[in-house]
């Protein structure tokens, strides 16, 4: 039986990611801020006594550390986790007020990963030889080049990408497996406020069903859905004066100031 701990797991790519694992039989550790939808969806798993959910912003280093140890008391070796907490608004490096939202979103999206990952670590080189580890960072396609007016969110992802690579070749000879999943656009509440057009938009139930298998063959780095792979290597590639041209003018997310 699989042992899986997930962050960010009270919505979207989490929550889905949680049900599909769920389906498989495996005994899931959730992680959230909000209790009350984790318990609701707790409930809605199969075998919902057998999951564990804790109520933890990821920003607390001690408190996710924490349920990252009662997760591998209560069951054992753990197999996959899965830090997938992120936020997204857009920012404006001209606006001193935005540098708050810089720093949450950092902290949120990239250093809650490595934070995510590090109790595990130890404790998985003991038995990874044996038994099939995966650490799974999620990155974005937002992290291959940046965009206007999401420096900080493109920056995180960017960051998570370059971390998890470093770390895969710090582990290559542990046994545990990193993996790199960059989501394209996957129909999310994160996505459905975006004011922009949204190429090959992906329902979250196929992406995590792609996802899964990434994760099973442990394969290094995975752009999903695969047409959104296509267009990352073309933006690896244009040059700057004509990526700048095509993108200088696009739509942007709005920042947090803009909304409330």
């Amino acid at each position: 039986m699989k042992t899986v701990f997930i962050t960010g797991a009270s919505s979207g790519i989490g929550a889905a990611l949680a049900r599909a694992y769920a389906e498989q039989g495996a005994t899931l550790g959730l992680v959230a801020r909000r209790q009350e939808v984790l318990e609701g969806l707790r409930q809605s798993l199969p075998n919902p006594g057998q999951h564990h959910v804790y109520a933890v912003d990821v920003t607390d280093h001690a408190a996710l550390a924490g349920a990252a140890h009662d997760f591998m008391q209560a069951v054992g070796q753990v197999n996959i986790v899965i830090a997938n907490a992120g936020i997204s608004v857009g920012t404006l490096s001209e606006y001193a007020s935005d540098i708050k939202v810089f720093d949450s979103i950092l902290q949120t999206n990239l250093i809650a990963t490595v934070a995510t990952f590090s109790p595990f670590i130890n404790a998985m080189k003991t038995y990874a030889r044996n038994t099939d580890c995966r650490l799974v960072g999620i990155g974005s396609v937002a992290g291959i080049r940046g965009l206007p007016g999401a420096g900080a969110y493109c920056a995180s992802k960017a960051a998570v990408i370059s971390y998890c690579e470093s770390l895969r070749v710090e582990l290559r000879d542990s046994g545990i497996r990193v993996v790199t999943i960059a989501p394209g656009y996957i129909d999310t509440p994160m996505t459905r406020g975006n004011p922009y057009p949204m190429p090959f938009l992906m329902p979250v139930r196929a992406f995590c069903a792609s996802a899964l298998r990434t994760i099973e063959r442990g394969n290094t780095y995975r752009v999903i859905p695969w047409q959104m792979g296509v267009v990352a290597k073309l933006m690896r590639i244009l040059p700057n004066g004509l990526y700048d041209a095509v993108f200088a003018r696009a739509r942007r997310k709005p920042r947090a100031a803009d909304q409330a």
